[in-house]
């Protein structure tokens, strides 16, 4: 972001003399989107690496469209070298991962249920605006599509078949997805994290 005289410009904004410039990197804690001048989409991709303790937060990320990477097993220096060679945030519930030099940029997450880990992270890094809801598999991280509902009525329980129309699928893991009561329950958390802080208040 470059602001000139305390107002965001692009890069063909010719400067005066005695102009106040002020130039700032890529930012990691809030969203500068409404802002933004330099280009029409956010700077980068939001993307993180979750570690041992957080499985059910890694689950609510990627609930909620972020790309989140988490495995039981990794280890500390696995998580790092991750973090670094894909440019994604460490998000750790052991401190031990911050005393890594490599890491440059990590988040250490001090709630204790995943749901209140969710709130916690949406809050600190302000990720409400680029949430993308129900796109990723909880289970492995890929994208999910529509699908007709005639081509998964095989894998669907007899009560679902009846009741629902609407289904996407993960072409990685096979799993298919309706809109049942664990649907309704997470949707409710989704609503609540992407208000304004304000509104929650």
């Amino acid at each position: 972001m470059i602001l000139v005289n305390g107002e965001s410009v692009s890069f063909d904004r010719l400067l005066q003399h005695g102009d106040r410039v002020a130039v700032y990197p890529k930012f990691e804690t809030f969203d500068i989107t409404p802002l933004l001048r330099l280009r029409k989409l956010p700077l980068r991709e939001i993307r993180f690496v979750a570690d041992a303790h957080l499985g059910g937060l890694a689950n609510l990320l990627r609930m909620t469209g972020f790309d989140t990477l988490y495995d039981n097993n990794f280890q500390d220096n696995e998580i790092v070298a991750i973090a670094v060679r894909e440019d994604r945030i460490a998000l750790m519930h052991d401190r031990e991962l911050l005393k890594h030099r490599e890491l440059t940029h990590g988040c250490y997450v001090r709630a204790l249920k995943p749901s209140q880990q969710l709130r916690e992270i949406f809050g600190r890094l302000d990720l409400a605006r680029s949430a993308r809801p129900f796109t990723l598999c909880l289970h492995c991280n890929a994208p999910l599509r529509i699908i007709d509902k005639v081509l998964v009525l095989e894998q669907l329980p007899p009560s679902v078949r009846e009741h629902f129309e609407r289904f996407s699928t993960c072409d990685v893991c096979r799993r298919v997805f309706w809109e049942g009561s664990h649907w309704r329950r997470m949707s409710e958390l989704v609503n609540e994290v992407m208000q304004p802080a304000e509104d929650r208040e």
